[in-house]
């Protein structure tokens, strides 16, 4: 097809969109749902999906919740055809009788949150419906049910091939520099001053994913410190009055804050590949890095000590380093997995447990989670995903010889 041609069929369907959107279809969401799923013309269908999610945007909590039940029975899978399509393709494997099973084992939702997603900037709107569906279906098992549909289809639409990766610097557009600061969910930033501390030295980054559906919207952010050395203290590595170095000069990268920035996009893991990606760019532009660490919150630790009835010292530093060392190497939570979330998430993405420190966030925030302690994650890239194979494989904590021996200092009650 010629520009020309195409040109004026892109002008004909939004032509056609605009007369259609002029009169608002009257039918209950779930009519206009069902005819969005049985429509075959494609502008037609894209008149339907505008008006679903255009009214969707209008509706109240108990609104939402009634059109997600409507989602999740009436066009859920039927299991008696299930069964009897898959008897079928036992009976006799072909394409034909897998292709039933297949059409009869997928819900109808699912190709209606595809079809909505033909809409422009659909993608967006559907995560934030997303977003509502976890906050508004929590301990309904049908509207559970109904999640893992979307989460199945964003897990390919949001796979590491369609995602951008994107320096933030202080030159960056204003509406981006806001949305870093709203969705920072590690240490608050408290004013532009202070975002501009942490983007615009040379020794400080910071990079986001983003998603070409979605170019103005972070998915999820890093901010990384450059120093010589490894840090124990967030207060002074954020510290006003601190000297930037030249950024040639460091030895050191230091992921202090990852913000997943889409409530809608939980359990769609980017961190992952963020930080490895991170890591990767910073080792080819700056040949003196040599060593890849977090400094992390402990968010768990105060939470799971008041759960076994347990207390420390704050003002004893040694024993404070102690008790989260044994924290982190033996607390487990649901599968044997690391009780602490954040434990949870670099060790499975292949880092051990370098340091631990006290003292180390002052913050309220820090006091309150963890009694201001907080741990290094090392990344070796050389061996990340070895360790993230042995820890799939036997959920056995990696840490260094420093923190195994405070661990086994800890008090036996800790």
């Amino acid at each position: 097809m010629s520009l020309l041609a195409e040109l004026l069929s892109t002008v004909f369907e939004r032509r056609q969109r605009r007369e259609a959107a002029a009169e608002p279809d009257g039918r209950p969401l779930e009519e206009l749902a069902s005819a969005l799923v049985g429509s075959t013309g494609e502008t037609s269908g894209l008149a339907l999906a505008e008006e679903i999610l255009t009214r969707f945007a209008t509706l109240e909590d108990e609104g939402e919740r009634t059109f997600f039940r409507q989602l999740a029975t009436g066009m859920n899978i039927d299991p008696e055809t299930v069964r009897k399509t898959l008897e079928a393709y036992e009976k006799n494997p072909s394409k034909a009788t897998y292709r039933a099973f297949m059409e009869a084992s997928e819900p109808r939702r699912q190709e209606l949150i595809r079809r909505l997603n033909r809409v422009p900037n659909a993608t967006g709107a559907l995560v934030r419906m997303r977003a509502d569906l976890l906050r508004l279906g929590r301990g309904e098992p049908e509207l559970e049910a109904l999640d893992l549909d979307f989460r199945h289809l964003f897990a390919s639409w949001f796979n590491r091939g369609f995602l951008v990766l994107r320096p933030i610097s202080w030159e960056s557009p204003a509406h981006i520099l806001e949305k870093i600061i709203a969705y920072e969910a590690v240490h608050a930033i408290g004013s532009w001053d202070d975002l501009r501390r942490r983007l615009e030295p040379t020794d400080r980054r910071c990079f986001a994913f983003f998603h070409p559906s979605m170019p103005d919207e972070p998915l999820i952010f890093v901010e990384v410190a450059l120093t010589k050395g490894i840090p124990g203290s967030v207060q002074a590595l954020l510290a006003e009055d601190r000297e930037a170095m030249p950024a040639e000069d460091a030895t050191t990268a230091v992921f202090y804050s990852i913000s997943n920035c889409q409530a809608g996009l939980a359990s769609i893991s980017f961190g992952n590949s963020l930080i490895k990606q991170v890591a990767s760019d910073l080792a080819a532009e700056l040949s003196g890095l040599d060593t890849f660490v977090t400094l992390s919150p402990i968010p768990g630790l105060t939470k799971w000590l008041k759960q076994k009835g347990l207390a420390w010292d704050e003002e004893n530093p040694e024993e404070m380093r102690a008790t989260a060392a044994r924290y982190l190497l033996t607390a487990k939570g649901k599968g044997g997995l690391p009780y602490d979330p954040v434990a949870r998430f670099h060790l499975g993405n292949g880092a051990i447990v370098h340091a631990v420190h006290a003292d180390a966030d002052t913050s309220d925030k820090g006091r309150a989670q963890s009694g201001g302690a907080m741990v290094n994650y090392l990344y070796d890239l050389t061996k990340t995903a070895q360790n993230h194979e042995h820890f799939a494989a036997t959920q056995q904590v990696v840490a260094s010889a420093e923190v195994q021996s405070r661990a086994a200092s800890a008090s036996p009650q800790a």
